[in-house]
């Protein structure tokens, strides 16, 4: 099993080992946003609000963990389609459960790769340093990147559920969830009904914690609990999703169909 999965993780390295746009892709949009948003909040800070600057830029760099842990499963997957190469995937003994690992480790890889670029990058432009919030980050995130795993399970069901005409759900769900896990303001401010829909989300859980750190405060002692516990469900469901859609895919012969698409 391990093996298997080494493999398919070796696969994707491969790629990116011998392609510099992949690579790009990486660091180059998320090093764009920090500095794009980075050098607006410190003129914010400079005009109004003292200290905005930290709570922004910490939201900023967390958030590239949740997204590119999602892009990074659904990229994966939806790299066989566009090669041509997903019904030989499919069809060798690799099970659904080696597929989810190894498209979850790549997520691990590419996350981790985009945050300790964004955070050297923050403490060189901005003297930002995320370390601050203390030993909590780790935890979150931790769990920013497995909701991130759950997201992109769930946005591949729902491709092979509907086909690759449904590609655009790749990167219209993250920006979907973002308002609602309140990355950039406090849970508080979003309407009532809405609020009750953001707490389901184990992401604004995180930042929630995350602005208490570093202002120097104590976390919400049930933000951290909940971030772990939301993601149980979460993961379960996008796995769960993810293996009926591909089983029922592979029943009607989509996976043939949409190569051909």
């Amino acid at each position: 099993m391990w093996q298997r999965i080494y493999a398919l993780v070796l696969r994707h390295v491969y790629l990116h080992k011998r392609s510099l746009a992949r690579n790009m892709e990486i660091v180059f949009w998320p090093v764009m946003g920090l500095l794009v948003w980075g050098f607006f909040t410190k003129y914010i800070e400079r005009v109004a609000l003292p200290g905005a600057g930290a709570f922004f830029l910490g939201s900023l760099i967390l958030w590239e963990v949740l997204y590119r842990s999602q892009q990074a499963i659904s990229y994966s997957i939806t790299e066989e389609f566009w090669v041509g190469n997903v019904i030989n995937l499919f069809i060798s003994p690799i099970s659904t459960l080696e597929i989810g690992a190894a498209t979850c480790v790549m997520g691990l890889l590419k996350s981790t790769v985009t945050t300790v670029f964004l955070m050297l990058m923050a403490f060189v432009f901005y003297g930002f340093d995320l370390f601050d919030a203390g030993l909590l980050l780790i935890p979150y995130y931790g769990c920013l990147l497995v909701f991130g795993w759950a997201v992109g399970l769930l946005t591949m069901g729902m491709i092979f559920r509907f086909g690759r005409g449904a590609e655009a759900l790749i990167w219209g769900v993250p920006f979907l969830l973002e308002p609602l896990s309140a990355v950039f303001y406090p849970a508080d401010v979003l309407p009532r009904w809405l609020w009750w829909v953001s707490m389901c989300l184990p992401s604004t859980h995180v930042f929630e914690g995350m602005r208490a750190a570093l202002a120097g405060k104590d976390a919400g002692p049930w933000d951290l609990p909940m971030a772990f516990l939301l993601n149980v469900p979460w993961l379960a469901a996008g796995g769960l999703y993810f293996s009926r859609m591909l089983a029922r895919a592979r029943e009607i012969g989509n996976l043939a169909r949409q190569v051909v698409d």
